[in-house]
């Protein structure tokens, strides 16, 4: 087995060389460090990431705890966080709580068991359990999309003034009677996108009907469902907004159920963009979240965290992007 003795020898530097520029405990001149790094690949020596954990107590690994990962959204923060992970040599661990509170307390406790350096989790809408294991273990986390409070770093997509933007923009178009396909309840970011919904109907003056907002539960059958329901009412609505991609999709499998036509005979907006968004017909008018900026931001929050253990916590908001297709209407985009 080839051992860092044999690189140092290799490359001609000590062993306390190679080990600087193994760990990165301390600059090492650019052409040591490439003479280091071409020994190693020459020998096909593998670095006791393990042993080096031993001695400092840190594993270089960071667990992530997201809900459904097979979501696009979901998917693009995987991406971001796991190139920021890598990046700063940090491995990755993952686990799907399922929004499920009781499953979420338990995987966290598994990661933490692993001995992972740090979380990033995406809370599900009762997170007070998981809080206080992660607070009475003195755990380093971050979460993300959705906020608890703020005795934590945090970071999300802004989600207000986008929703408030989708309602303007329909109302413009003239329609007076909007529906929300809302999220979970328990939320931040359904608290905060219903609450975008009712400011945009107030900036242009058309009341709160109650009867237009649906819960969808996040996911794509409860939207098939709330779809149904909103254009039951006597008074159906014109336009729909749906709060996240996988709620658009169902709501597209209840128009397409009910026989309507969009945008000839219903508008619909969304919260969410993904890759297949314009591949629609018509293309679908959407929110666009930096679902990998998100990811990439989570992990230097985690860094800085471990490097400054007693910083004040931050949450940080990242703005999103209107793109202006045709499902709600407007031909040309």
């Amino acid at each position: 087995m080839t051992t860092m003795v044999d690189v140092a020898r290799q490359a001609g530097v000590s062993v306390a060389t190679v080990s600087h520029v193994l760990n990165e405990t301390r600059p090492v001149r650019p052409d040591t460090r490439a003479a280091v790094l071409a020994a190693i690949d020459e020998l096909g020596y593998t670095h006791n990431t393990l042993a080096r954990s031993l001695v400092t107590a840190r594993t270089r690994s960071i667990g992530l705890a997201v809900s459904a990962i097979s979501n696009p959204y979901f998917t693009e923060i995987l991406q971001g966080v796991e190139a920021g992970a890598l990046e700063a040599g940090y491995s990755l661990l993952i686990a799907d709580p399922h929004d499920d509170p009781a499953h979420e307390q338990k995987v966290v406790r598994l990661l933490h068991e692993r001995r992972v350096d740090g979380m990033i989790v995406a809370p599900s809408a009762e997170p007070a359990g998981m809080v206080d294991y992660l607070t009475r273990r003195k755990v380093p986390a971050v979460f993300l999309d959705r906020l608890v409070g703020d005795a934590y770093d945090q970071v999300c997509a802004e989600n207000t003034a986008p929703v408030r933007q989708l309602v303007e923009h329909l109302a413009d178009l003239g329609h007076t009677r909007i529906g929300l396909v809302a999220g979970l309840p328990g939320l931040s970011t359904t608290t905060e996108r219903v609450q975008g919904y009712r400011e945009g109907l107030r900036a242009r003056g058309l009341p709160f009907a109650p009867e237009l907002l649906a819960g969808g539960n996040s996911e794509a059958e409860g939207a098939q469902d709330a779809t149904r329901h909103l254009l039951a009412a006597p008074e159906p609505p014109t336009a729909v907004i749906t709060a996240n991609n996988a709620m658009t999709i169902g709501t597209l499998r209840a128009l397409r159920d009910l026989g309507r036509d969009v945008p000839r005979d219903i508008a619909l907006a969304c919260f969410d963009d993904f890759s297949w968004a314009d591949l629609f017909a018509p293309r679908l008018t959407a929110i666009s979240q930096p679902s990998k900026e998100i990811g990439a931001a989570a992990v230097r929050l985690l860094l800085e965290r471990l490097e400054e253990p007693d910083r004040p916590p931050r949450t940080l908001r990242l703005p999103c992007t209107y793109v202006h297709r045709e499902s709600c209407g407007c031909a040309g985009h």
